[in-house]
């Protein structure tokens, strides 16, 4: 029997530990430092979130046989070469492979290097030789973004010169994203669907989990400021057979290989947010974990063990596994705070989740929640929670998402009501 933990405290890590838990493999699992939703939740040790070491000490201490890492930041400052160095499993990439997500220059420049389908770019770390490049672009769409992590938020896709031009300021000159906006990217603006791919990879095969697709704007009618994920489904119906298949050839075993051949193996959950333009799929950006909040929407379609295969991907042996998949779809809708994603309130009170989280076919999964001294949920962070429903049609599953999401109220509660909608368009049996 295994001794799971769970590192993070958002809603992806709520989901991942709820299926953990429940594996035959599992006898106990816990969560550094999670939320009022996740199980068996432990402090954060005295160090804070960043003490690496006390953390993989904890783990000795609990006699942990694997280690999940959420979040993507403790992998990109090196928590998985902390824990392997003291030979402790851990699901995850090692700080020089995360750099696929912590440095989206590198992440480019390697897709170059390997031919890989990526946008074209330019790097910048001068404000005045960014203006220059743009003054000899057309006056069309561009995106520019922060190099670094900056929580979801650091991406401008701009619609004009002008509005590149401020991007550019924002980032070189007014620090807008700190040290991660101190070297920027202007790229070519993709047009197409987008969709998520997460696989799971042993530093040479992956496994692949059903497609997703998530909604980043704030607003219905994808309107509205850039979040962290507003809600997402799965499967992308976009993300066709003969698409999974390219991205496999064209996409994912390159960047193993050349991970592989540059020293760097990747194991962990290699996400691949790619825009798909006339059947074919271009990368738009490599994430090094699950993506949050499509595990919420697609755990919910594995049928059995999770664990068997995270501890595999982590051992470097996925050869001969298969992922397990349900028939039918999943959406994720989230409940924010009101303001999200600028300024918010916290500690309040949320009603209706043992309401909710009763009907058939619907996960609640805590995102940023708290308990209160006389241990109500409380609101804690922007996104608050995700309301999962599963059915067998996208439209089924999306309407038992919002029948829950009705049931659970919290003062200045926001949400999208449009999740899914360009699925419904070709969901023939919505």
């Amino acid at each position: 029997m295994a001794n799971l933990l769970v590192i993070g405290g958002g809603g992806r890590e709520h989901t991942l530990g709820s299926f953990l838990v429940r594996s035959p493999e599992v006898e106990a699992l816990w969560t550094v430092p999670g939320n009022a939703g996740t199980p068996g939740r432990l402090p954060v040790p005295a160090g804070g979130a960043e003490d690496f070491e006390a953390l993989a000490e904890l783990a000795a201490l609990r006699q942990v046989d694997l280690t999940v890492v959420g979040p993507e930041a403790p992998l990109c400052a090196g928590l998985a070469d902390v824990f392997r160095a003291r030979e402790l499993a851990v699901f995850g990439p090692t700080k020089a492979a995360a750099r696929l997500e912590g440095d989206k220059a590198f992440a480019r420049e390697f897709m170059r290097r390997h031919g890989i389908p990526h946008p074209e770019f330019a790097v910048f770390r001068d404000a005045a030789e960014a203006r220059r490049h743009l003054a000899g672009l057309p006056d069309a769409p561009v995106v520019v973004k922060a190099s670094g992590l900056a929580a979801g938020k650091g991406v401008a896709v701009c619609a004009n010169r002008q509005q590149a031009l401020e991007a550019v300021r924002l980032s070189l000159e007014e620090g807008g994203f700190g040290e991660a906006g101190g070297t920027i990217l202007v790229e070519e603006c993709l047009e197409g669907e987008e969709a998520s791919i997460l696989a799971l990879c042993d530093g040479e095969r992956a496994l692949y989990l059903p497609s997703s697709q998530d909604h980043k704007r704030a607003f219905d009618g994808d309107r509205g400021p850039n979040t962290g994920g507003m809600g997402a489904y799965a499967p992308a119906p976009v993300v066709t057979p003969e698409v999974l298949e390219q991205i496999d050839r064209r996409i994912v075993r390159p960047t193993l290989a050349g991970m592989a051949a540059e020293g760097t193996p990747y194991r962990g959950c290699l996400y691949v947010g790619v825009m798909i333009r006339r059947g074919e799929p271009i990368v738009v950006e490599y994430n090094c974990r699950f993506g949050d909040p499509e595990t919420q929407a697609v755990l919910p379609l594995i049928q059995g063990d999770l664990y068997p295969l995270l501890r595999a991907a982590a051992v470097g042996s996925l050869e001969g596994l298969e992922v397990p998949v349900r028939s039918g779809a999943a959406a994720c809708v989230v409940m924010a705070a009101g303001g999200y994603p600028g300024s918010y309130l916290k500690g309040i009170p949320i009603r209706g989740l043992e309401e909710a989280g009763a009907l058939e076919n619907v996960y609640v999964f805590h995102a940023g929640t708290g308990v209160s001294q006389s241990g109500q949920a409380v609101t804690a962070g922007g996104r608050v929670l995700g309301v999962t429903g599963v059915g067998d049609t996208i439209g089924e599953a999306i309407r038992t998402a919002y029948r829950a999401v009705e049931l659970i109220s919290f003062e200045g509660a926001m949400y999208r009501r449009d999740i899914g909608h360009r699925a419904l368009g070709r969901d023939t049996g919505a």
